[in-house]
């Protein structure tokens, strides 16, 4: 199952993407989730992964490229996409260098601009995937990555936090409130 992020301050643009999202996705195995807060989202980023993630460029609080560098922390292998009604250049930069975002979107968006943009963009991540396993695997025949840190690493970008463990006093496994 792939996923996607929606994040935007404005509960009527979540619901508009996320509508147009699963009419274009249909029965493919896709799961959108949407949140207001960019706070929010990241606490969800800490146990759930994202192959896509799109966030708005201007929001209260947090905007897209503080946002993105955050997920970028979390999950470097996430394909990131901002979408907003700026154009201001200086900002669109900001956001490519800093936040290495693949795609920049404009407010309002083409539907079918959209829809390939995520598209592509979680065959993207497929790639990019295969190839940073591909390299892992190749650093363990050259002695470079031992097999267990290879499988580690596979195991946090399938499953962010999973390999994150928090022990007790007594040698317990202590578990995060969800």
């Amino acid at each position: 199952m792939k996923h996607i992020l929606l994040v935007d301050d404005e509960p009527n643009v979540l619901l508009a993407l996320r509508r147009v999202l699963e009419r274009a996705f249909g029965e493919e195995p896709v799961a959108i989730e949407a949140f207001a807060s960019p706070l929010e989202a990241l606490g969800r980023a800490q146990y759930m992964r994202y192959e896509v993630v799109v966030s708005d460029f201007r929001m209260p609080g947090m905007d897209g490229v503080t946002f993105l560098k955050a997920m970028r922390s979390l999950q470097p292998d996430s394909v990131r996409l901002i979408l907003s009604a700026t154009t201001d250049f200086q900002a669109v930069m900001t956001a490519v260098n800093q936040a290495e975002i693949h795609r920049y979107l404009v407010k309002p968006w083409s539907r079918d601009e959209l829809v390939d943009t995520v598209r592509e963009s979680l065959e993207r991540f497929d790639r990019l995937l295969e190839d940073r396993l591909l390299a892992d695997e190749k650093r363990v025949e050259r002695g470079r990555l031992s097999a267990e840190e290879r499988e580690r690493r596979r195991l946090e970008a399938e499953s962010p936090g999973i390999t994150k463990v928090t022990w007790g006093l007594d040698g317990e496994l202590l578990l995060d409130d969800l």
